[in-house]
């Protein structure tokens, strides 16, 4: 049995371990509502490159691009987004598990012979990722891209990767991510992002652009190869913010959890060494009591 000392230091560990979580939970909390905030000012930009793609789509005009263009399909660049730090639950986990079922998925739909790069991206992603390397499948890493980066340098990312694509490096690019919806729920993402499908185009037309004749000068194909760009960075843009928001928000659940779990703790030690408390006060009596009537 424990002593009233040894209780003692236990209740003050686990009380420090509560103060230290919750106040991580804070800082987490700020961090996410920034990440939203920036997610929430991207809307207006995204809602002007949406315009602009919905009064060229509703004309009849071909549209031609290399960003759009399907080929047969020998290399898969994957992007997949983690975290540099701990402390957040299964968020790598879980996105590492969608990663090795997209593998699996590209596999299954061009054969075992496609060769399969992942980019991964944050240092606990980077780690995990180095385990699946081999039978066609290369680990890569971002160069200077982490979940810290600045908007320059994911600028320069997304303008490699298009430019790979253009050069035929990649016949594909796909995005791995957890997607932000609230701070109790996160969605596990795959996504293509090169080639750009008529499919994910079409989603951003707004039925509104039809009753609204333009008149485009240049061309109507030459705005559409400028915007393109443009809804291809606002994409990663959008992609980048919301996994960095659902990594605080599973941090902000984590540490949640692990505070509650420590008050827990700290209610029964409480308990615990408030009996073996009574239980000696009521032995000294004894004892005192028994020394009394031996006089």
């Amino acid at each position: 049995m424990a002593t009233l000392r040894e209780l003692k230091g236990r209740i003050g560990s686990v009380a420090s371990t509560q103060k230290t979580t919750s106040a991580m939970k804070m800082i987490s909390s700020a961090k996410m509502h920034k990440a939203t905030g920036m997610l929430q000012r991207l809307k207006p930009y995204r809602g002007m490159v949406r315009e602009v793609l919905s009064h060229l789509l509703v004309t009849d005009v071909e549209f031609s691009s290399p960003l759009i263009e399907t080929r047969e399909v020998n290399s898969v660049a994957v992007v997949v987004y983690g975290s540099d730090d701990g402390l957040c639950g299964a968020f790598n986990i879980n996105i590492f598990k969608k990663l090795l079922g997209a593998i699996d998925s590209l596999r299954k739909q061009y054969g075992n012979g496609v060769k399969i790069t992942v980019i991964p991206i944050g240092k606990k992603m980077t780690k995990a990722v180095q385990k699946i390397a081999g039978n066609n499948v290369k680990v890569e890493p971002a160069g200077d891209m982490n979940t810290r980066s600045t908007q320059e340098q994911l600028t320069d990312f997304t303008e490699l990767l298009r430019s790979r694509f253009v050069d035929h490096v990649y016949d594909r690019v796909d995005l791995a991510y957890m997607r932000f919806v609230t701070t109790s729920r996160q969605l596990m993402t795959q996504e293509q992002l090169l080639p750009l499908s008529a499919e994910s185009l079409a989603k951003d037309v707004d039925p509104k652009a039809a009753c609204s004749p333009c008149i485009f000068e240049p061309d109507a194909n030459s705005i559409f190869n400028s915007v393109l760009p443009l809804h291809l960075r606002a994409t990663m843009q959008e992609v980048f913010i919301s996994s960095i928001a659902s990594e605080q928000a599973s941090r902000v659940m984590a540490m949640q959890t692990a505070s509650d779990n420590a008050a827990e703790l700290l209610e029964e030690l409480n308990l615990e060494y408030n009996k073996l408390r009574q239980q000696s006060i009521t032995t000294e009596l004894l004892d005192i009591l028994g020394g009394q009537v031996e006089r």
